[in-house]
């Protein structure tokens, strides 16, 4: 009989089960570092791809949805024959002022969102979202990071995202034709919308510009109204209430107003396919790959089972290989996601990196892994000792 040594000639027998897990997997590593560098490198690559690809869809749906979804209106109403685009959307008055008096309304207002040609102080010009709402009502922005809401006419809060491109607290930006001065009061994140410099303004200063490029309109209808629900009242069965009681006007929650918007589905779609594709890669590759080496060793594996190692024992050295491979690829993945994300960055569009994604990517990575190494879980669990003392297995007595 013979023994399994541990550190400094320490007998096996006397290590804790963790220890001997870890040194047995490492072991079996460093006798086969070129075929798991080549599975870590692999699996770090398609983690890389996964990462990536959410960062850019992530930012790229916030740039396009942002002035949206981060608005103090948790209920939006457009015009019914507008097929929920904000741009196509025209509220007249009189459905404002009945949208105002439907029960479980608490505060409502009109929304206005065009795009304009703005004069920077550098004398650059820059297409700019321009989102109107009444000062003190529904649709402030609610992320302010610095600065202050507008508090009067010709105030703005303008996306933090763009303050280096001449959109800073303090900077005065010209909205042309009409060379209307709008002053940057305060920041907000994430409040792009339509991928461009977003700015926050009052709805009479979006009237305002809105009639300097179109002076021979009438009137400057709202594209929404903003609401705000009384409290216990929820956003989706006040919406469905408005929709019903307002004739012309379908309303939505916030949520459901930006998962309308013209694109977002497609683009969604598009990296849904890619990530998955990935996702389903990494668990084919860790799962055959940890399957054939396991039915390469499964002589030595009998071995071990004869001579006392438990099933247990075997396993928790599988899983420990497999963690320790896919956290040797996520330690590459990370850091080269978050270089090659900030080297994509650009004036026109600035990528991120979710530090919530990257967690949750990892968690799921990690767990997938875990599952795909199910079939050589159970081929090492079926194992027998007793096939140690066949011939074709372990040269024995058979």
């Amino acid at each position: 009989m013979f023994r399994i040594l541990g550190k400094k000639g320490r007998p096996a027998a006397r290590m804790t089960g963790k220890e001997k897990d870890v040194r047995l997997a490492l072991a079996e590593i460093r006798r086969a570092k070129l075929r798991f560098g080549l599975l870590t490198g692999a699996v770090a690559l398609l983690v890389f791809l996964i990462l990536f690809q959410q960062s850019l869809a992530g930012s790229l749906l916030g740039q396009f949805t942002g002035g949206l979804e981060h608005q103090s209106a948790t209920v939006l109403v457009y015009a019914a024959d507008a097929r929920r685009t904000v741009d196509g959307s025209r509220v007249t008055p009189a459905q404002v002022a009945q949208v105002a008096a439907v029960p479980g309304v608490a505060a409502s207002g009109p929304i206005g969102e065009g795009s304009f040609t703005a004069r920077l102080g550098d004398g650059q010009l820059s297409d700019t979202s321009v989102i109107g709402y009444e000062l003190g009502g529904p649709g402030f922005p609610t992320t302010l990071s610095s600065g202050r809401l507008p508090a009067s006419d010709g105030e703005a809060v303008a996306s933090a995202a763009d303050a280096s491109q001449g959109y800073d607290i303090g900077q005065t930006v010209t909205v042309v034709p009409g060379d209307t001065p709008v002053t940057i009061v305060g920041l907000a994140d994430n409040i792009q919308f339509n991928v461009q410099p977003t700015l926050f303004v009052s709805f009479a200063t979006f009237e305002g510009l809105v009639r300097a490029t179109n002076p021979d309109a009438r009137a400057v209808l709202p594209n929404l109204v903003g609401v705000e629900p009384a409290a216990g009242v929820e956003p989706v069965a006040l919406a469905s209430t408005i929709t019903a009681q307002v004739a012309g006007v379908e309303a939505l929650d916030r949520d459901t107003a930006v998962a309308s918007l013209p694109g977002v589905s497609s683009i969604e779609q598009s990296f849904n396919i890619i990530l998955g594709l990935a996702f389903v890669v990494v668990i084919l590759l860790t799962g055959f790959f940890f399957l054939i080496i396991t039915v390469q060793k499964t002589p030595s594996l009998t071995l071990l089972r004869a001579v006392g190692a438990s099933g247990g024992f075997l396993l928790r050295n599988l899983i420990v290989q497999v963690l320790l491979v896919i956290g040797g690829a996520l330690v590459i993945a990370v850091p080269l996601t978050i270089a090659a994300v900030s080297g994509s960055s650009s004036a026109a569009f600035q990528a991120t990196v979710d530090p919530a994604v990257i967690v949750t990517t990892s968690i799921a990575i990690v767990l997938l892994a875990v599952v795909a190494s199910i079939g050589a879980m159970r081929r090492v669990a079926k194992i027998d000792p007793a096939a140690a003392t066949a011939r074709l297995t372990g040269g024995g007595l058979a």
